[in-house]
């Protein structure tokens, strides 16, 4: 009974993650992501509780003490953060990510792998077909104008990635579908995945697929002998076409978005490896520049999620990530890598690392001990899926978001959990005292639930806000938001210009407390005493 909720939670979670976002255009980022984390964390915290009940001992792995090590540090080093909200946050999607890992990981070791990636193929396409909708002219409030066609996801390479990661899955979908339907229904999807991905123009995205296609194409050669008959290499070739004819339709069909091109597609791909000018010469900039912080921070960081609170101290004049109110641009570095080592020290990113390094060379051994061919194909998906993983997270942040991390950490878990032949499980049973046990288990729902409770008090915050228009609002989103500095600081604003600094001091100096450099916030505190 655990082990099916649990399913049933991933597969709607899945979905969910990628279809919620909210109208309140004031806040442009969050709307897409804060009611995201709100089902990472719900879904996670279902699954922890049902992993720990009545559990009295653990099976643990090199994986999971890694993966461990990894939040263990995340969590010292929010510890040492100057903003303890966003450091709060941004673990909270770690360890949500994780427990999600651990939950498809227990549910595929009983064998029931092959729901959770239907649900993850079913969830990449969901993503791609509403991003589509928006390039082919549905407007809704859901969706954003800035980096369109995003969908709901409010950018489009985020659309992209989740479109690179999950294609892996989709295609193993297909091949292996137990009906003829299944597999037309996968093609169909593969089309959809394509138009998306050329539409997106995500250079991330695109040397993603290439990245998996090259390193997975000796894996898929010595995994022949494993296809059922012709109908794995006759499915492949049909996807593989409808793919193909979905690019192309993507790039000849008249659309509504505006580029700045003749051929933007053409452009897009000319400048895939270009780091001498553009966007790729600003990333190298802030890579060298948050390695800084990096070396200044170097064992627990700056915090998780506070790459934007010191990135300042920094940068030189005329860093492109430096928007024109003295912020940086985005709440992120331009690569989950850079993000991790600055925020939280080299110790837990190569911890990260060797997670994916083990399961990717793990997922190329002992084929002729599993059960039978649809698992060991399933393999390959692990490591494509890393493979893409690995290259889109180095050109943006995958792994800090909730619904890329949701998708991620479900597929790895539920390819990496698939038992073999004998059911043997992986790793070795680690016996621990009910207190310990406990402990630990206690320390990770409650790291959850605060997540949920924040996630839905953000959102509650910003409904109250609504467009933005009356002071009453913004104030009261305050109230249940305290730790947004956007919130505090516009109410800052709002009394500053009236007069009333009695009650812009506080705001201003909540602000200040947040981002201890926002130019603006100090110059509200200042003019107020």
């Amino acid at each position: 009974m655990a082990d099916r909720t649990i399913r049933v939670f991933l597969q709607a979670g899945l979905i969910l993650a990628v279809v919620v976002a909210l109208p309140y255009k004031v806040f442009e980022l969050d709307r897409y992501f804060v009611p995201k984390e709100i089902v990472l964390n719900i879904a996670a915290l279902v699954v922890a509780v049902l992993l720990l009940a009545r559990r009295r001992s653990l099976w643990f792995d090199l994986t999971d003490a890694l993966l461990a090590l990894f939040l263990l540090w995340s969590a010292a080093s929010a510890l040492f953060a100057t903003n303890h909200w966003v450091a709060q946050r941004s673990l909270g999607v770690s360890v949500s990510g994780a427990v999600i890992f651990w939950g498809a990981r227990a549910v595929a070791e009983r064998g029931s792998y092959r729901p959770i990636l239907v649900a993850a193929a079913i969830a990449s396409v969901c993503a791609a077909a509403l991003s589509l909708a928006q390039a082919y002219g549905l407007e809704t409030e859901y969706f954003s104008a800035n980096r369109a066609p995003g969908g709901t996801f409010g950018n489009r390479n985020f659309v992209a990635h989740i479109a690179a990661i999950g294609l892996p899955t989709l295609v193993w979908c297909t091949v292996t579908a137990r009906r003829p339907f299944g597999a037309l229904l996968g093609s169909l999807g593969a089309a959809v995945l394509a138009a998306a991905l050329v539409m997106s123009r995500s250079r991330g995205a695109w040397l993603a697929v290439v990245a998996s296609v090259v390193v997975l194409l000796v894996p898929m050669l010595a995994s022949r002998k494993y296809w059922r008959g012709g109908m794995v290499g006759g499915r492949f070739a049909r996807l593989s076409l409808a793919a193909a004819i979905g690019a192309m339709v993507a790039i000849a069909l008249p659309n509504s978005l505006n580029w700045n091109s003749e051929s933007p597609y053409l452009d897009s791909a000319r400048g895939v490896v270009d780091y001498k000018k553009g966007s790729g010469r600003g990333r190298l900039a802030q890579y060298g520049n948050s390695l800084q912080m990096a070396v200044a921070n170097p064992v627990f960081g700056v915090g998780p999620g506070n790459w934007p609170v010191e990135y300042v101290r920094f940068a030189p004049d005329g860093d492109r990530s430096i928007a024109d109110d003295g912020m940086t641009a985005n709440p992120w570095p331009s690569s989950d890598w850079v993000a991790f080592i600055s925020e939280r020290g080299f110790v837990p990113t190569l911890a990260l690392l060797g997670v994916f390094t083990i399961l990717f060379f793990g997922a190329l051994r002992r084929w002729s001990e599993l059960k039978d061919p649809d698992a060991v194909l399933a393999q390959c998906v692990l490591a494509g899926t890393i493979v893409a993983t690995m290259v889109v997270s180095a050109f943006d942040v995958v792994l800090l978001l909730a619904a890329p991390s949701f998708l991620v950490w479900s597929i790895l878990g539920a390819t990496s959990g698939i038992p073999d032949m004998s059911g043997t499980r992986r790793g070795r049973e680690v016996k621990i005292t009910p207190r310990a046990l406990s402990i630990a288990g206690a320390a990770i729902i409650v790291v959850v639930l605060v997540s949920a409770a924040r996630s839905v008090t953000q959102t509650l915050s910003m409904s109250l806000v609504g467009r933005g228009g009356l002071t009453a609002g913004w104030v009261s989103g305050a109230i249940w938001d305290p730790g947004s500095y956007r919130i505090n600081l516009r109410v800052a604003q709002l009394y500053s210009r009236r007069g009333k600094c009695t009650f812009a001091r506080d705001y201003a100096r909540q602000a200040v407390a947040l981002f201890p450099h926002s130019p603006e916030a100090r110059r509200i505190r200042r003019s107020c005493g």
